[in-house]
């Protein structure tokens, strides 16, 4: 892992905006009345989805996709002015926030700056056109980083951001050589030393396929040479059998387990139930109890927590990434008082160096999970059951108290009844 990787980051909470949903007027100066808000549930650190210019040419729907990058050095001219996103940092600065922004360095849009200025900086397809090794990205050209000069070009244009903000969300990250991360990590600590690396390390059905293909798509291990969080997409897939009632919880648990065995003793996984690219949580989990269960027990995994915003709202429907569809904030539901509580948890009950293990109960979908000195039940249906406490969860015979809710959490003779309500409670 990153030798200067800071272990706070483990009790973190990240809040994803995509500016033009995040509010009618799509704009970096309409988010600001809403960072009290967002501070307020908790979060440490806001990441922008891309906020550069976007592509015209080979556009997807109306409005284009923000990962169709057309300038990385400038600002989308809808979301406002280079002026008015530096007065939005401003602000969730003075709040005690980070910003992270996205650098998409996979690829760029067909009439990108850069594309322009250097051709040569793109890879070329069989027919010696530009192109994409994924055909299904149809409004993207892909960089081809055999070529060193690139190298120079995005390495000044991440220090120049690094004097702006924080740190960098990293599209694709698995696509771009390590060597580049690292080369661009050592020449941005000059600039900011603090800086924040998170990459979206990708599925591993998509990494076999990229290998299989002949591209050199980095194994999670090696993208924590150089970053500081990554996504947890290496069990993504499990989670989302769980999700569909297709396998059992064990089989998720045990892939967690895993990740405590075969990461450095530091690693940090970004924790989500949902971000722009998954479906949200509320349009899978339709049951409010049940919702409730997930959400606390992605606040008590190990690694940083990513809000998608409109989460908090227990919004249904994904934002086209090609359209304006503002978040829907009358759903009649609101999840930030228990949000809010869970990342005063997050920060006074845990640390990063705690280790996890964990107990599904297959039958009941339930979940009781150790972290330090704290454990956790949750009941994926909603619904109340008893728990026989395996010896290794090191949970003595006890009441103890609910830091949820405040109510007692009974263990006798080795069982544990679960109400059906999530319950965090400390051991020592």
């Amino acid at each position: 892992m990153a030798e200067n990787t800071d272990i706070r980051l483990q009790t973190q909470v990240i809040y994803s905006i995509y500016v033009r949903a995040h509010t009618p007027e799509g704009t970096f100066r309409a988010v600001i009345p809403d960072l009290d808000r967002i501070r307020a549930l908790g979060t440490d650190i806001v990441w922008f989805m891309p906020i550069h210019p976007i592509g015209v040419k080979g556009k997807k729907g109306s409005l284009g996709c923000p990962y169709a990058n057309r300038d990385y050095r400038s600002v989308n001219p809808a979301y406002g002015t280079m002026e008015d996103f530096r007065a939005l940092v401003d602000e969730i600065h003075r709040r005690g926030m980070k910003v992270l922004i996205d650098v998409v360095y996979n690829h760029t849009s067909p009439d990108a700056v850069l594309f322009a200025e250097h051709p040569e900086f793109y890879y070329r397809n069989a027919e010696g056109k530009p192109g994409n090794k994924f055909g299904d990205w149809a409004d993207v050209i892909d960089l081809d980083y055999r070529v060193k000069a690139l190298w120079d070009y995005q390495i000044e244009s991440l220090r120049f951001w690094a004097g702006i903000v924080d740190g960098f969300r990293c599209d694709v990250a698995t696509l771009v050589p390590l060597a580049f991360w690292k080369a661009a990590r050592k020449a941005v600590a000059e600039v900011n030393p603090d800086c924040i690396w998170l990459a979206e390390t990708v599925h591993r059905s998509f990494g076999a396929l990229a290998r299989r293909r002949g591209l050199p798509a980095m194994r999670d291990t090696e993208a924590f040479e150089a970053f500081d969080i990554e996504y947890d997409y290496d069990v993504r897939e499990a989670f989302d059998k769980v999700l569909r009632g297709t396998a059992p919880l064990s089989h998720w648990l045990d892939l967690l387990d895993f990740q405590e065995s075969a990461y450095p003793a530091n690693y940090n996984k970004l924790r989500c139930l949902e971000n722009h690219d998954q479906p949200r949580i509320a349009s899978v989990i339709r049951d409010e109890a049940a919702l409730i269960n997930y959400t606390a027990m992605l606040y008590f995994l190990k690694g940083t927590v990513l809000l998608y915003a409109g989460q908090e709202f227990a919004d249904a429907h994904l934002p086209s990434l090609f359209e304006k569809e503002p978040i829907d904030r009358d759903t009649g539901k609101d999840l930030s008082p228990l949000l809010r509580r869970l990342g005063e948890i997050r920060k006074t009950c845990f640390s990063g160096a705690d280790s996890f293990w964990g107990q599904a109960e297959d039958e009941q979908r339930i979940a009781v999970l150790r972290r330090g000195g704290c454990a956790g039940v949750f009941s994926l249906d909603g619904k109340p059951g008893l728990v026989s406490l395996e010896e290794r969860l090191e949970i003595p015979d006890g009441r103890y108290e609910n830091l949820l809710g405040g109510e007692a959490v009974t263990v006798e003779g080795g069982k544990l009844f679960c109400s059906g309500k999530p319950a965090i409670f400390r051991l020592t």
